[in-house]
């Protein structure tokens, strides 16, 4: 679409995403200087629509940011009071008892949340400071400079023809310039992976590693709910086929987080991620929990799990990259909203600084500095190695060698050093013949629950008449190469069944993309054993519309 006029605005900073790290950017930078201008553009059609997070936050980041969030009344107000880690087996479970684990494996003092209303609080602060907002603005182009720096987004392109090409209805959208563009478009964003690529920001890093992980809100019997108790396990059902793991977070309102969290490093390609899930709703411990009870929202998107020795460069000429653009999520604590808020603040001071002396369009070196040697780097450097302990040698050696590395951590060293990660998650993926396929039980509607059935409930929706934004690199690769060799693992790796190959008499097997039901996980991208599918951003305001993930 370069062949496009639009016209142009021009700011001092331009956010992409309106998650935790974007959003707290916008905020330090007008508590900074009243008088930069800030714009923060969100695909979603408002903020939190798309935001999906486990979550129990840690409030460090917040006390960071706004240290008097408790007085302007965030939605944060269920603290962990209880905290349960169980093994599961099929028919039981075992209890790990708490005292064996490192103290930063303990929850006192975080808080049960709604990440998406966080968010929608958070707004609301930036927009009181003078921050310009707009959702349902998609950011699907950048605009570079003369000198090949990052000076701007195009955001806002609507009403293209299916085929991609321009119509009556085409609105062509506009240019966003800024001295400096920040990236906070969540794991495996669009504009950040076209970034990496094009300044080899990955290089000599290990391959970022990817969890899937997949959620529902339930509302269960009163006289079962235990408000801000914590529980997770490990185990039952995904044994030795899988790493991950389940939370249930019973919030307020009768209402528990039920999740489970699959590694995308798996390497049979018969596994269904989505139906591990569904059937690890049946353990016994668990069924007696949601018995009476109904599910009343669901959800899925990817998790960054490659740690510190994953995180790519996070600056280039004119731009930085924020939270899960990097990956800064600690695995073994299942959180990253509070390394998110940091990496925003401080990328915010950086570029505050930057502009304070005259400069515009060069690399941030302070913001990586600061997360690199700052409270991010020291969270992530602590448990660097739980993840590739867990890959390499399984769940039991990860929890024995893991939790000794991450104690000697405590006290500054480890007895792994810094271990890697090898290959990526594609590539793990091995060929069928070498497994064997997986039969998993019919979902019961009560506890269990069909794909389709279940993503209605995560209010998705996108425009039929648009393009697709799942782009196949070649559209013969399916069929020919991944369906005889690794029997189409696309129809069941993704949550939510864009992908399905239909056979019918006579004819040759199809490919088919039901773009309508994405919502917008990225595990395709990830995943995919050919690396033949490109995940892009449809135009705004598509996608789910969760209301309290």
């Amino acid at each position: 679409m370069a062949e496009i006029e639009r016209e142009a605005m021009e700011y001092d900073v331009v956010i992409v995403g309106a998650g935790p790290a974007g959003l707290s950017a916008a905020i330090r930078l007008k508590q900074l200087d009243a008088d930069l201008t800030v714009v923060v553009l969100e695909k979603g059609s408002e903020v939190g629509a798309h935001i999906l997070s486990g979550a129990v936050l840690d409030p460090s980041g917040l006390d960071a940011l706004m240290p008097d969030w408790r007085d302007r009344g965030a939605p944060i107000t269920v603290p962990v009071r209880e905290d349960n880690f169980y093994m599961l087996g099929e028919a039981g479970q075992i209890r790990i008892p708490n005292w064996p684990m490192p103290p930063l494996m303990n929850n006192h003092g975080n808080y049960i949340v709604s990440m998406g209303n966080v968010c929608r609080w958070m707004a609301e602060q930036a927009e009181a400071l003078g921050v310009e907002i707009f959702p349902g603005m998609s950011c699907s182009e950048l605009v570079y400079g003369e000198t090949g720096r990052v000076k701007g987004v195009v955001a806002g392109v609507f009403g293209l023809e299916p085929d991609g090409s321009i119509g009556p209805n085409t609105e062509p959208g506009m240019e966003l310039h800024g001295k400096y563009v920040f990236l906070s478009e969540g794991v495996r964003g669009s504009l950040a992976k076209e970034v990496m690529a094009k300044y080899d920001l990955s290089k000599g890093k290990e391959p970022q590693k990817f969890g899937l992980g997949m959620k529902e809100i339930w509302e269960i019997d009163p006289d079962k709910h235990k408000e801000g108790t914590v529980t997770h396990t490990m185990g039952w059902p995904l044994g030795k086929e899988a790493g991950g793991g389940s939370f249930i977070y019973h919030l307020d309102n009768n209402q528990v987080y039920v999740g489970f969290v699959v590694h995308l490093n798996y390497k049979n390609p018969h596994l269904y991620p989505y139906m591990e899930f569904q059937r690890f709703k049946h353990h016994p411990m668990v069924a007696e929990l949601l018995k009476g009870g109904k599910r009343v929202a669901y959800g899925a998107r990817a998790i960054s799990e490659g740690g510190y020795q994953s995180m790519p460069k996070m600056v280039a000429p004119g731009v930085v990259l924020l939270g899960c653009s990097v990956g800064m999520v600690n695995v073994p604590r299942i959180k990253g909203n509070h390394n998110a808020m940091l990496s925003g603040k401080a990328a915010a001071e950086a570029a505050h600084a930057a502009i304070a002396g005259g400069r515009a369009g060069d690399e941030l070196a302070a913001y990586e500095a600061d997360v690199r040697g700052g409270a991010i780097g020291r969270d992530l450097k602590k448990v660097r190695n739980v993840k590739p302990l867990w890959s390499r040698y399984g769940l039991v050696a990860s929890l024995v060698g893991g939790g000794l590395d991450m104690w000697t951590n405590t006290v500054g060293f480890s007895v792994f050093g810094t271990l890697g990660h090898g290959k990526t998650d594609a590539d793990a993926t091995e060929e069928a013949s070498k497994h064997t396929p997986i039969d998993y039980p019919k979902p019961d509607g009560t506890l269990s629950f069909d794909r389709l059935t279940n993503v209605s409930f995560a209010m998705t929706n996108h425009e039929e008449s648009q393009p697709a934004h799942l782009h196949l690199k070649d559209a013969s690769i399916p069929v020919a190469v991944n369906l005889p060799k690794f029997a189409g693992p696309s129809a069941r790796y993704c949550p939510a069944g864009v992908y399905e190959f239909v056979e019918e008499e006579g004819k040759d097997t199809r490919f088919v993309i039901n773009f309508q039901n994405c919502v917008h996980c990225k595990t395709c991208d990830i995943k995919d054993p050919s690396q033949n599918i490109n995940w892009t951003v449809p135009q705004g305001g598509d996608g789910p519309n969760y209301p309290n993930m």
